[in-house]
């Protein structure tokens, strides 16, 4: 009876210890890269400790840059919210998609367009590949049902639909007036509507606690699907005028209620990178870090600051379109410093490329896979973007080749003056001189030829599309 009763076991053995090395495998299969993009309104360049800020104190986003890259010549599509957002989930220029105005520059409560649903989002990507999807914070891409982001590929929704200082309360109230409630805000001064999903869950959004709750919603939404891949989009609100902040961080910064308001987003940006190292999801997620346009410099010291960069939010000068960028994967990512050009437009192929997912071949897309930048030693790889485009509305303001900028049209952020244009055009190295005081068009004619030619090429690119901004 023992004889038969061994060579069971012996049998039961040699099988387990055949699938072994199937179970190891299996074990050591790499699992897909998650992808987190954290996103700012009207943050400036110069707003950060890693970019230079003297007196606003961002601990947790100057450890994230020396644990990753800190991008010092990475642009936002558009100096404005609307376009530069669109830009980002599509990998496509406003100009291409209907996403831009020359008179309502952005969208507004009563607008009626919206993100066409012929345009792919990287939501709509990844999901291809299985990935959960969740858009929270502000949308800004319409507020029709149509265009709101659960249409757009997101499995959930959180957040605010358009810019917090819209749904102004009152009539006919003064301009001096207005302006002093921007710089002393009070909740009950907006009723701007907070949503989930579709549905209004609050109005006014309570905006002094909407940092920490689009924090808290991105953190339970990791927790949920810490064990498939993920796709989170965090826009947060801040720091976009009417400024708001918690009780907690109220006069913490030497800075005033601006610095408060960065040094808030700083922490929360620490509460969600401490989530994934303690689910253990630091080395699989790859977290992008940067903003919309420049700072609103409208408001002085509340409009936050765009370091040595020249011009501001709503403009094409450096400062309204150059962002301050980091980008963090440990141990996938080389930490160091990325002096080559990069884009929000670039986001979409570079994460398709990471998943391995083709990107649509029935369109034209304007941005790049950074992998190469991503994955070199210490920031040295070359970056595949050489060009960038400056548009304002329906008129190509700008061009970066290389080092060097030109710009065809310039005109104020949001003045009543009229656009000038420049012939030849003005001309900046802008390697040299980033602050763009010195123009040596003068000097370089054959730059100035090059880059027209690229301009004309670019424009004759672009089919002409509706525009969804000004319908009402």
């Amino acid at each position: 009876m023992k004889r038969p009763i061994l060579a069971i076991l012996l049998i039961i053995l040699s099988a387990a210890t055949t699938r072994l090395p199937q179970v190891a495998e299996s074990a050591a299969a790499p699992r897909p890269t998650n992808f987190v993009v954290i996103f700012c309104d009207d943050l400036g360049y110069g707003d950060l400790g890693s970019f230079g800020n003297p007196t606003i104190r961002t601990p947790h986003l100057d450890r994230m840059a020396a644990e990753g890259q800190r991008w010092t010549s990475f642009y936002a599509a558009d100096s404005v919210c609307t376009p530069s957002r669109a830009a980002l989930l599509t990998s496509r220029l406003p100009i291409r998609t209907g996403m831009y105005s020359d008179t309502r520059r952005v969208l507004f409560p009563d607008s009626k367009g919206g993100l066409p649903a012929s345009e792919i989002t990287i939501a709509e990507i990844l999901k291809r590949r299985g990935y959960a999807t969740a858009a929270v914070g502000k949308w800004h891409l319409g507020y029709q049902p149509e265009h709101l982001p659960m249409r757009h590929g997101f499995d959930s929704y959180f957040g605010i639909p358009y810019s917090n200082d819209m749904d102004f309360v009152g009539q006919n109230v003064p301009a001096d007036e207005r302006r002093r409630r921007m710089m002393d805000p009070k909740v009950e001064y907006w009723n701007v509507p907070l949503m989930r999903g579709e549905q209004v869950v609050e109005r006014p959004a309570e905006q002094t606690t909407l940092t920490r709750r689009y924090t808290d919603e991105a953190v339970n939404f990791v927790k949920a699907n810490r064990q498939r891949p993920f796709f989170l989009y965090l826009a947060h609100s801040m720091p976009h005028m009417p400024l708001f902040r918690s009780k907690e961080f109220a006069g913490r910064s030497q800075r005033g209620l601006y610095g408060d308001v960065i040094e808030e987003l700083d922490a929360n940006v620490g509460r969600l990178l401490d989530t994934l190292r303690q689910l253990k999801l630091d080395r699989n997620t790859m977290v992008v870090f940067t903003s919309d346009n420049g700072p609103w410099m409208l408001f002085n010291e509340q409009g936050g600051t765009a370091g040595l960069l020249r011009g501001a939010k709503g403009g094409t000068f450096e400062g309204g379109m150059r962002e301050p960028t980091i980008i963090w994967h440990p141990g996938t990512i080389r930490p160091g410093v990325v002096t080559e050009l990069g884009s929000t437009l670039d986001l979409l192929p570079t994460f398709a490329k990471i998943v391995g997912e083709p990107l649509p071949a029935d369109r034209p897309l304007d941005g790049h896979d950074l992998t190469p930048v991503l994955h070199a030693s210490g920031g040295s790889g070359k970056s595949p973007r050489q060009t960038m485009f400056y548009w304002r509305g329906s008129k190509l303001y700008a061009v970066r080749h290389g080092a060097f900028k030109a710009h065809f049209i310039t005109r104020s952020e949001y003045g009543t003056d009229q656009p000038v244009e420049h012939d030849p055009p003005l001309l900046y190295n802008l390697d040299e001189d980033a602050a763009e005081k010195y123009n040596i068009a003068a000097m370089h004619p054959e730059v100035i030829a090059r880059i027209r030619q690229i301009a004309t090429a670019h424009r004759a690119s672009i089919t002409p599309v509706e525009n969804q901004l000004d319908k009402r």
